[in-house]
């Protein structure tokens, strides 16, 4: 017969209870604190990310005037019999100067425009946390961090004097300050109901009409925008601004409506052939699109009549998307010179130096549905939570998977945020943009063929209903003597169940 041992309860005395729930105390207090200085310092490298790209913006007509004048140095070099053949040069070099103008005073309005979610005047005081960079670390892919709160994305439906904005014939050499003088004394003259701009909290449609919360935007200089204050960046963020400038052409002006018709209007067609009866229905379906870029696409989305929602993760392309869908008044309001940046490839100076009006559409009056929303953040980090679990029923990429760290998430992701039965409709190459990063031990790069992206995408739930190659270019002079061709993978997937993992 086995014996068994009185079990007696523990008895803790008063005072080692205190001891134990102070001790706890204490250690939520740590946690609580790290999780504050962990905040503290997120948002400080934020804010310093956020500088840096403004002082990219800032830094575009000093950059480009330093081009400029390496022009005007070689061309300096050449002997008088051969600085007689091309007697036209330094003529061209006064007009790249006035293109540059223009350039400068369209991005100075934008900035002027733009209200930074974060408080920018946020200090690193050294690096808290030695896991962590000082800096967010900047590639030519735009991977900027993001506040990853959704604001509607048209908010305008003021008047607007054209003549006092489209610019045909700027200063030559235009300096920030110069750019402020003639800023303010523009507005100074203008109408009051011409100052009038709408905050982002509010907009709602009606039978296609905007109805807007007025509020005022004030025109006068940011402090951010002080040139004292403004930092040297180093040149590749310039390139970035000058990609920007390549990307409106592509969104938002006539010339780039080939290459739209190229990537965008397969899309917009599969999704109306999709949904025929979206009309009909009580709330219309929902489309996302990751990789927004500056917008056009989702609002194209919207006007189909699809709840809409474009995804962007980069402040360089945020800033400026904001700008032209809440603040643009008319058609051709702003005049812009894209392809100025390279001498190479041109078949004349007249076709380097053609000025582009921008936005080919007015964008409040285009016919969007209600629901129409941009959402900055990283697509993984804003659409994993539970909240976005099975609620799209379209979720629509264009030249945006090949952005991943790592694909496999991506894949994962868009199945884990789509209604089973939802679609999946794709158009892009498979061009890894983290795929050359080096110097950079710890970097993740996920590489896929094609072949093995489909069947990842075939484990997570999708069958392929349609595919095909599409032929495109992307931001490209469309009469330069060179141009990238990308033949791209355009798919229709459907999810047919949801997957555990």
């Amino acid at each position: 017969m086995k014996s068994t041992r009185n079990r007696r309860a523990t008895m803790v005395s008063p005072s080692e209870t205190e001891r134990i729930e102070s001790s706890r105390e204490v250690d939520n207090k740590e946690e609580e604190e790290n999780i504050r200085r962990q905040k503290k310092l997120e948002e400080a490298l934020e804010a310093k990310s956020l500088r840096r790209i403004i002082s990219a913006y800032l830094n575009y007509p000093e950059a480009s005037e330093e081009d400029l004048k390496r022009w005007e140095r070689s061309y300096r070099k050449l002997s008088p019999s051969h600085k007689a053949l091309v007697p036209h040069y330094p003529l061209k070099f006064q007009r790249l100067r006035r293109c540059i103008s223009a350039n400068s005073y369209f991005i100075f309005n934008m900035l002027q425009a733009f209200e930074p979610p974060i408080d920018l005047s946020q200090e690193l005081d050294g690096c808290e946390d030695s896991n962590l960079e000082c800096a967010p670390h900047e590639r030519y892919t735009l991977d900027e961090r993001h506040d990853s709160s959704c604001q509607p994305a048209l908010t305008n439906s003021c008047t607007y004097k054209e003549e006092s904005k489209n610019i045909c014939e700027p200063i030559t050499g235009v300096s920030i300050k110069e750019l402020q003088r003639k800023e303010a004394h523009d507005h100074s003259s203008k109408d009051d109901s011409a100052d009038a701009r709408i905050t982002n909290k509010t907009c709602e449609c009606d039978g296609g009409q905007l109805n807007h919360d007025h509020g005022s935007v004030s025109f006068s200089s940011h402090d951010w925008l002080d040139s004292s204050l403004q930092t040297h960046v180093p040149l590749v963020d310039v390139d970035k601004v000058r990609c920007i400038i390549r990307n409106i052409v592509r969104d938002w002006a006539a010339e780039g409506q080939r290459e739209r018709d190229q990537c965008y209007k397969p899309i917009l067609e599969e999704l109306d052939s999709l949904f025929p009866d979206r009309s009909k229905e009580s709330t219309p379906p929902a489309c996302l699109v990751p990789g927004a870029g500056l917008g056009r696409l989702a609002l194209e989305i919207s006007c189909l009549g699809f709840i809409s929602q474009g995804n962007e993760f980069s402040y360089y392309m945020m800033i400026c998307s904001s700008f032209i869908l809440n603040y643009s008044q008319v058609p051709g309001e702003w005049t812009i010179y894209p392809w100025i940046h390279s001498n190479c490839n041109s078949l004349s100076d007249n076709d380097q130096l053609r000025p582009i009006a921008i936005p080919d559409i007015h964008p409040a009056s285009a016919g969007i549905t209600e629901g129409f929303s941009m959402c900055g953040g990283d697509f993984v980090e804003v659409y994993n939570e539970s909240s976005h679990a099975g609620m799209w029923d379209a979720v629509v990429t264009c030249f945006f998977i090949d952005t991943a760290h790592n694909v496999i998430e991506y894949i994962e992701t868009i199945s884990k945020i789509l209604k089973d039965g939802g679609v999946w409709i794709n158009l892009g190459p498979l061009l890894y943009h983290f795929a050359d990063t080096y110097g950079h031990e710890n970097e993740m790069s996920i590489e896929l063929s094609l072949e093995d992206v489909k069947r990842v995408a075939s484990h997570y739930g999708f069958v392929i209903e349609k595919e095909r190659t599409i032929e495109t270019t992307y931001t490209t002079n469309p009469r330069a003597m060179m141009q990238n061709r990308y033949y791209t993978a355009f798919w229709t997937m459907r999810k047919t169940c949801a997957i555990s993992t």
